[in-house]
Formats: structure tokens, C-alpha cells, sequence
């Protein structure tokens, strides 16, 4: 099966979760079997460096990579305002992506083409007029709802006035786009349930975001009763939902837990970190890491490990990590949706300062708990998360459907 993963930012390094969930699926796509070839844009936001050029990627056969200017502007918004367009959406329109696309398409043909992000949905009718690929819609979150979350949040009433604006012309993108697609492949379980209940009416399955290593991961010692405790946060912070939630725990959690606690220390990572944020460098315990080099050794330098999200979608890739590498964790009922891990078996869950005051005080507190949630936290991956797995029914979903597309068009003939 010939496969063209098309995607709205260079998916190399893999530092967040949207790059993860990128090429682990293309990895275990072609351990299967498919041949994959890339699309994606180089954007101004994420730019990377001679993409075409990188050795690592050697899961794809072609690497194909356009220049594209999305950074926000004030004149953009206002266009896209005065427009009613979704600004959200115009920053991925642009003229030299699609001539590159229609491209690669007259090149290569393709069994299947799968597009990473709704924000790419206006290039589904220049991809129908130049293949009878089955067009597929990977959904990492139902993006409309992520910024509804956010707009609740806001107390500042004009920024959550046009906020909600902003909100409300992606929903409307969305529904319009979503039954262009012949098939969408929701991150999780409740997603998919949620796009279906949006009016999606075409194929659909969910494949989570799993994991390759499950059985050569062991669990690190954790540090004894009163020795140093390392609480980490790690996430990219020129996304909302995280900046959003670090800021949440600074000011609601981290100065009960320095007050009751003498020896745990706060570590923030992520790239683009905020200079509000980098302020806090070297101040009540906390060190601001900004973006590390290695994401894995960062999660395993700390002993617990932070997610407090209130405004997320889909799945969050860094829980899923932090599972896998034996790092204990608190997050909301947010973060954990589309994750079948259960409160205080396998994840300890708080969504107001109180309870994740006291979640963090138990993980702080007692080292055996820790190592205990972690421990069938890597038995729930092993149980639940086998990458090849995902991989292998996705292949049949995509054949079926494939299939089921082309005895269509005969018949219409």
C-alpha cells in the first residue's frame, strides 16, 4: 500500500506530541508493509533545516518539504476577521504547498492519502481532482473544542470575545470539511464518537497514538523517603493548552507544595518557553530548562511528573510517555481523556488546586506508591498500546474502505 502523509508543519525532531504521533504511525506503517511517502510544510513557527536531508527519517521513500510563512500578524487577523474566514485555518493556505502537492500526486500514485490536521481540509478537492486515493483525515484532537476550552477560561472579556469569534468560524470549518473526507481516524475512542455526533456520516476508526518500546523500558529507581523529589513539566509552550496549565499550577499549587515541602524542586521544559516563564529561573525552587536537547532524559531525570491541562483534545502524547518510561504522574480529567488509565491504579487525577495539591503530596511522599502507579502504568502500554498493532488494523480498515470506494466508482460507471 502506497501511503502520501500530508502534514502542516516538518514532523522532525520529535519534541511534541503532534510530531510523535507523525512518525510513529509512518514507522509502524511501514514496518507493516506501506510504502510512505511526505509532504509537509516547513513553516516559519517550526522551521527546520535541510528537511529533505534528515537520516533518521528512512521510513519514508520521498521527503518533500515547501516553505510556508504562517506566523500570526495583526493585519491577518484582521483580514481573515473582515473576511469571516477561520484565521485559525487561512495561515495553511498557500499557493506554492498546493502547486508542490498536485506535484507529488501527478508522480506518484497513491493508495491512500492521509491528511495530519483538519487545517489542511481546504486541499481535499485539489487532492480528489488529481487521485482516487482514499482521502483520510487523521484527527490528532476535534481542534474546535480545544478552543472552546480555552475561550471558557478566559476572564478577560474583549480577548474572550474574539476568542469565542475565532472558535466558532472553526467549528463551522470543521463541520463543513468533515464529510469531505472518505475516512477519518480519530486519536481515541471518544473522538471519534464525538465527530460522528458532529454529523461525520462517512468511514471512520480510531488509532491511538502507541508506543515501540514495551518491552525494553524498565522503571528507574526512585528516590528514597526525604531525599530530593524532581517534579517535571514538560510541553511546548507556544501551544495555549500548556502555557494555559503551567500557569495554573504556578499559581494555585507549586506555593502550597513549596510551603509543605522542603525538598522537592519544580523543573519546567519546552520549547518557545515565554519570558514570564524563564523569569522564574532560579526562584522558589523552580529551574526553567526551556528546550532540551532530549525529552526522554529530561522525563527521566525528574520523579514525578505534571500535566495540568483544562483545555486540551484528543490524546496527550506526553502522558503516554511519561507511562512508558516509568515516571508517575498527576494530570485533569482533561489531559487523561482518550487514555483508558484509571485514577490511583495507573494515574493520579485532580482538577481543582486542593486535589492536585494533595495528589502531588502523596506522590511526594510516599516513593513505593510511585513505583506501584508506574509499574501498571507499563502493563496497561503493553495491554493497550502496541504500536504494530494500531498499525496493522489501520491497513485493514484502509483496505476495506479502499476496496469498498472502487466498487463504488464501477458501479456508477
Amino acid at each position: 500500500m502506497k501511503i502520501l502523509q500530508i502534514c502542516k508543519k516538518f514532523p522532525y525532531p520529535a519534541k511534541d506530541g503532534e510530531s510523535v504521533a507523525i512518525l510513529n504511525i509512518a514507522a509502524a506503517l511501514k514496518s507493516v508493509g506501506c510504502s510512505i511517502d511526505l509532504l509537509a510544510m516547513n513553516t516559519t513557527k517550526h522551521w527546520v533545516d535541510n528537511p529533505m536531508d534528515i537520516q533518521k527519517l528512512q521510513y519514508y521513500d520521498h521527503i518533500y518539504a515547501v516553505p510556508v510563512d504562517n506566523r500570526l500578524s495583526i493585519g491577518g487577523a484582521l483580514s481573515a476577521l473582515v473576511k469571516g474566514d477561520s484565521y485559525h485555518v487561512s495561515r495553511y493556505r498557500n499557493e506554492d504547498f498546493a502547486r508542490k502537492l498536485v506535484e507529488v500526486l501527478k508522480t506518484h500514485h497513491y493508495d491512500v492519502v492521509q491528511m495530519e490536521t483538519v487545517y489542511l481540509s481546504h486541499y481535499v478537492d485539489l487532492v480528489r481532482a488529481h487521485t482516487d486515493a482514499l482521502i483520510v483525515l487523521r484527527a490528532h484532537n476535534v481542534e474546535h473544542e480545544i478552543w472552546q476550552r480555552i475561550t471558557k477560561n478566559t476572564r478577560f472579556a474583549p480577548k474572550r470575545w474574539y476568542l469565542n469569534l475565532l472558535t466558532q468560524q472553526l467549528k463551522n470549518y470543521e463541520l463543513e470539511h468533515f464529510n469531505k473526507y472518505d475516512f477519518i481516524v480519530a486519536i481515541s475512542n471518544r473522538d471519534m464518537h464525538h465527530i460522528k455526533s458532529l454529523g461525520y456520516n462517512n468511514g471512520t476508526t480510531f488509532t491511538p497514538v502507541g508506543v515501540k518500546r514495551l518491552h525494553s523500558v524498565r522503571i528507574p529507581a526512585t528516590s528514597a523517603n526525604g531525599a530530593i523529589v524532581r517534579v517535571g513539566f514538560i510541553g511546548s509552550l507556544d501551544w495555549m493548552p500548556n502555557l494555559e496549565g503551567i500557569h495554573w499550577f504556578l499559581n494555585h499549587v507549586w506555593p502550597s507544595i513549596l510551603k509543605s515541602y522542603s525538598n522537592v524542586e519544580l523543573h519546567i521544559a519546552g520549547r518557545n518557553t515565554p519570558a514570564d516563564i524563564f523569569q522564574l529561573h532560579g526562584k522558589d525552587r523552580i529551574t526553567v530548562h526551556g528546550e532540551v536537547p532530549d525529552a526522554e532524559q529530561f522525563v527521566l531525570s525528574c520523579d514525578v511528573m505534571i500535566v495540568p491541562l483544562f483545555s486540551g483534545s484528543g490524546m496527550r502524547v506526553k502522558i503516554i510517555e511519561s507511562m512508558l518510561l516509568g515516571r508517575p504522574l498527576v494530570t485533569t480529567s482533561i489531559g487523561l481523556e482518550g487514555i483508558p488509565a484509571r485514577h490511583e491504579k495507573e494515574i493520579l487525577i485532580a482538577d481543582t488546586p486542593n486535589d492536585f495539591i494533595r495528589q502531588l503530596s502523596k506522590l511526594i511522599e510516599h516513593p513505593n506508591l510511585r513505583l506501584q502507579l508506574a509499574q501498571r502504568a507499563q502493563q496497561l502500554l503493553k495491554e493497550e498500546y502496541d504500536l504494530q498493532k494500531f498499525a496493522t488494523e489501520l491497513v485493514h480498515a484502509y483496505r476495506t474502505h479502499l476496496a469498498t470506494k472502487r466498487r463504488t466508482k464501477e458501479t456508477s460507471l
